[in-house]
């Protein structure tokens, strides 16, 4: 069992900057791929950028060279996989995701869910 937290989230204006955090719990957690992924409102939930356990990266294609996911496993400490959001655009507004599943994949299929944190972009 994996639990995930996230947070982060906010109001920025487009070309802005966030990072979100999401924040894992549980003694497998280095086993695991980790994702962010994305539900606008009125929208299907689409796969943003993930990483795997010998931290390969993958992005989407509406985020690459703007977005950096990165993971830090520790023994003794939190274990935390971030997601920089730069040259931020509106249509980025959603809530974001942090999920997990054993296999690094581009696909909205993952095992375990945070609760999500909101990101705004406005004009």
């Amino acid at each position: 069992q994996v639990q995930l937290v996230e947070s982060g989230g906010g109001l920025v204006q487009a070309g802005g900057s966030l990072r979100l955090s999401c924040v894992a719990s549980g003694r497998t957690f280095s086993s695991y791929a980790i994702a962010w992924l994305r539900q606008a409102r009125g929208k299907e939930r689409e796969f943003v950028a993930a990483i795997s356990r010998s931290y390969d990266s993958i992005y989407a294609d509406s985020v690459k060279g703007r977005f950096t996911i990165s993971r830090y496993n520790a023994q003794n400490a939190q274990n935390t996989v971030y997601l920089q959001l730069n040259s931020l655009k509106p249509e980025d507004t959603a809530v974001y995701y942090c999920a997990a599943r054993p296999a690094l994949a581009i696909t909205t299929r993952w095992d375990f869910w945070g609760q999500g944190t909101q990101v705004t972009v406005s004009l």
